[in-house]
């Protein structure tokens, strides 16, 4: 009898996971499949479940797979998702949430420490055999306020880590509930206000599209430190490399892009005050493997109920 198809849109999974999916075949899409791959692949495999790694499932794709029952995120983030057209085809949507935060949150910590340390630039200028301690001032989190935007598990491990600092936590978010004494409630409008860094953790929708822009940036300090591991599209890029330039934003570490893979040419490349990884936050082997488990467990969940 033909085994039930799972469909990974990546080239791989731990083996962990495979160890959860042996009643399954299981379909890999590759290293970038295109949504175009994604339908083809539905198309000839009709798979019951798909774990999302890379690309965009949308309506095409499910259309194409007439026995889909779930989309299981390998990830926290579902944005590359066409939930309103997986609700219309009962298809339900699931999320490894958390599998990845002490990733990403590690990850954010080190690109705010980066920015407040100028570590990128030290380290160039001191290859080229210059030495700059007469010269150069680093900026001290301790005592200084940090606003946290997203209040999920990611976004609470970063405040906890900032709160090890000595940094005085603000956060937001509308859903969150029981926040730890250390984080304190406040509006995005204080968060632009008070914050001296601000840490980017919330999910991309369209009401957060875009949530940094040329106007939300004028209403911060002089000097803010930007960081996000999120969503690219969180960013209005052009009002963040203006507000670089002119000294409002002290730096920005960012871990994703409005479009990825970034390629040559990009505003950003060659900014000495952006320090910029290729959205890796969540890419670590222990991550790998928590989040592989999750979203196939998450799945399997979903076809057994």
């Amino acid at each position: 009898m033909k085994r039930a198809v799972f469909l990974v849109t990546g080239a791989d999974l731990a083996p962990e996971a495979l160890a959860l999916l042996r009643d399954h075949e299981v379909v890999y899409a590759g290293k970038t499949p295109t949504e175009d791959d994604i339908i083809g692949l539905c198309r000839t495999h009709d798979p019951v479940a798909i774990i999302v790694r890379y690309g965009k499932v949308g309506a095409a794709a499910m259309e194409a797979a007439p026995s889909l029952k779930v989309i299981s995120k390998h990830g926290s983030g579902t944005d590359t998702i066409d939930k309103a057209a997986a609700a219309q085809r009962g298809v339900q949507v699931v999320a490894a949430a958390g599998a990845n935060a002490a990733a990403v949150a590690e990850q954010a910590l080190a690109l705010l420490l980066a920015c407040a340390k100028s570590v990128v630039p030290l380290d160039r200028r001191m290859h080229a055999g210059h030495w700059d301690k007469a010269t150069h001032k680093s900026v001290e989190l301790e005592g200084r306020t940090i606003g946290v935007v997203g209040l999920g598990a990611i976004g609470l491990r970063f405040a906890r880590m900032a709160d090890a600092l000595g940094m005085r936590v603000l956060g937001f978010d509308p859903y969150a509930k029981q926040l730890p004494a250390y984080v304190q409630p406040v509006t995005l409008e204080t968060i632009w206000r008070d914050s001296d860094a601000i840490s980017l953790h919330c999910p991309l929708t369209p009401d957060s599209a875009r949530l940094v822009n040329a106007d939300t940036l004028a209403q911060c300090k002089r000097g803010v430190i930007l960081v996000n591991t999120a969503r690219g599209g969180l960013v209005d890029e052009a009002a963040l490399l203006q507000a670089l330039q002119s000294g409002q934003v002290h730096s920005a570490g960012l871990d994703s892009f409005a479009v990825e893979p970034m390629t040559a040419g990009h505003p950003f490349q060659g900014e000495p005050r952006i320090v910029l990884s290729p959205h890796i936050g969540g890419v670590t082997a222990d991550a790998y493997v928590k989040m592989g488990v999750a979203a196939a467990r998450n799945a399997l969940e979903v076809l057994h109920a």
